[in-house]
């Protein structure tokens, strides 16, 4: 399977842990590479940070304008009718990163899924419907888009999961997130969720928090 093209920095000499991180709908993969330095990872920690580019597609609420997006949106109300079909492409397209990164010699449980507004929907199906433990799922600014059709793997139990959101998000509201918080919990999943006073953005507090979740999981 041909990967989509991505941004790759590695923090160290051969790597042995990834974080694959998933940009939001009209963005692509240079929205978070920025963001590497800012986590203050040791510096015997040695991570290859990945960021796809997301295919570009026409989106029906933007007037089907065409621009990067992990699948359609469909109404302004986004929980309410999903683009399933574009949805599980991206989580097959993702997956084959963890499948090229196990071939370079990660281990399933040194591979992080990390996602952003849209891009934390596609993480949600990555991680939870894999069929090896993976090392951690960060879902930022997102919701849990379909919920009722993910084969939540058994694999997945115990994985550390980071949820992230706004509390003054317009375009994605925070009770999406926390209605995601309370599906995996339902499930059995263990989560921390944390809240800021943002819109739909990331902040220097939050960005802080991943970096501490981010060294206490790879130690």
């Amino acid at each position: 399977m041909t990967l989509l093209p991505a941004i790759e920095i590695a923090t160290a000499p051969q790597p042995d842990a990834a974080v694959i991180w998933l940009h939001g709908l009209g963005a692509d993969g240079n929205d978070f590479a920025p963001i590497v330095p800012q986590l203050h990872l040791p510096a015997d920690c040695a991570v290859r940070f990945l960021f796809p580019h997301a295919p570009s597609r026409a989106v029906t609420i933007n007037g089907g304008m065409v621009m990067p997006a992990w699948y359609d949106i469909l109404m302004v109300d986004i929980d309410r009718k999903i683009d399933l079909t574009g949805l599980l492409a991206s989580a097959t397209d993702v997956r084959a990163f963890i499948d090229r990164e196990r071939q370079r010699g990660i281990a399933a449980e040194r591979i992080i899924i990390a996602g952003f507004s849209q891009g934390g929907a596609v993480a949600y199906q990555v991680a939870l419907g894999h069929e090896e433990r993976l090392g951690g799922l960060l879902a930022m600014s997102t919701y849990l888009a379909g919920a009722d059709e993910l084969a939540f793997s058994p694999a997945s139990k115990g994985l550390p999961i980071l949820i992230q959101h706004g509390s003054h998000d317009p375009l994605v509201p925070e009770k999406l997130g926390r209605q995601a918080v309370a599906r995996l919990e339902r499930e059995g999943y263990k989560v921390v969720y944390q809240s800021y006073p943002m819109e739909h953005a990331v902040c220097p507090p939050q960005i802080d928090a991943i970096g501490a979740w981010l060294r206490e999981i790879l130690a």
